[in-house]
């Protein structure tokens, strides 16, 4: 059976146990942006544990993160979501700006690491992704590994590479994040030499994966869970954490907060404990490919753990404000 087939299969089992398990009547919404092949078999445990309903709403995978984003800031004076479980740190802050989150500091967070979460407990970051290039190994020599997210740019790589669409979800994260590092005139001089460069602008992280997976590309920028499915479906490739000896790789834990106002706070705290615990940080790392940010938990199978890893210096505040203000510069590069 593939990884996603048994996946499905315990998002099945779990929902029937869960159907049994529902006397409360109790419900809590919540919006995500977390793949739902990875997400609903952890709302099924949870219903199943608690007896709450959960009614989900995912986005898509071409506007990850943006369209539940967006939906969430258009219900802002008449909140339907209780919580918000981001695929990233820095679009919560979007809300938390706008004043469309309530603090709550889950029991469950006590052993996360400080840097990824917010002392007044506006939003807690748990089960992170890193920002990784996937390397087709039958086109590329063990000599000529890139190994920084510049090589994207370099012309020996002409026409060879490719990158998500980048006014959306995780692409946007990481080009604000080289903003905020390097500064405007270095970062909009990479993207112009990507695109001097034929980087193939893709719609998704996932079609990034599969263009490197099929050899029409030599490597490309994606995430670790992207790069995790191409090795357990055998594609002939290799991940390169990026930059380790330079500016290091970004990591970007998903997130979880309380939205002010929503109509099932007791519920939307309850399953924001459930989401912080530590076996669901266990089950994402097994099933999700997600780094566990607690150090005494495994990581992902082939893949270092989080403390092995040189991880750039961000502040997700910082890279939020960059990535609104760069938005219209995007859209021009992309050519909208």
């Amino acid at each position: 059976m593939t990884r996603i087939g048994a996946i499905a299969l315990r998002a099945i089992l779990l929902s029937a146990l869960a159907g049994c398990g529902r006397q409360s009547g109790q419900e809590v919404v919540v919006y995500t942006s977390v793949d739902q092949v990875f997400s609903e078999p952890i709302f099924r445990a949870f219903e199943h544990d608690s007896g709450i309903r959960v009614r989900a709403v995912f986005d898509t995978e071409e506007t990850k993160s943006t369209g539940v984003l967006n939906r969430l800031l258009g219900e802002a004076d008449h909140p339907r979501a209780d919580v918000f479980w981001s695929g990233d740190p820095v679009r919560p802050l979007v809300l938390v700006k706008r004043g469309l989150v309530s603090p709550y500091v889950s029991p469950a967070a006590a052993t996360i690491p400080g840097p990824f979460k917010a002392a007044d407990g506006m939003w807690t970051g748990f089960a992170a992704r890193a920002r990784v290039l996937l390397v087709n190994r039958e086109r590329v020599s063990e000599g000529q590994m890139p190994r920084s997210v510049e090589d994207l740019a370099d012309p020996h790589w002409q026409g060879q590479t490719a990158i998500a669409n980048p006014l959306f979800g995780t692409t946007t994260v990481h080009m604000a994040a080289l903003f905020a590092s390097w500064g405007e005139t270095r970062a909009r001089a990479f993207l112009d030499a990507l695109k001097a460069n034929g980087v193939r602008v893709a719609s998704s992280n996932g079609a990034v994966r599969r263009l490197v997976a099929a050899g029409e590309v030599a490597f490309g920028l994606v995430d670790t869970d992207d790069a995790f499915g191409a090795l357990q479906d055998g594609a002939p490739v290799a991940v390169v954490f990026p930059d380790q000896e330079g500016m290091g790789t970004l990591i970007m834990p998903t997130t979880t907060l309380l939205i002010r106002g929503g109509p099932h706070p007791d519920t939307g705290r309850r399953l924001i404990d459930f989401l912080l615990s530590p076996g669901v940080e266990e089950r994402l790392a097994e099933t999700a490919a997600h780094l566990p940010l607690r150090p005494g938990i495994a990581p992902p199978q082939g893949l270092p753990p989080l403390q092995d890893i040189k991880a750039m210096a961000v502040d997700y505040g910082r890279v939020m404000e960059e990535m609104q203000r760069i938005q219209p510069w995007l859209r021009a590069w992309v050519g909208l």
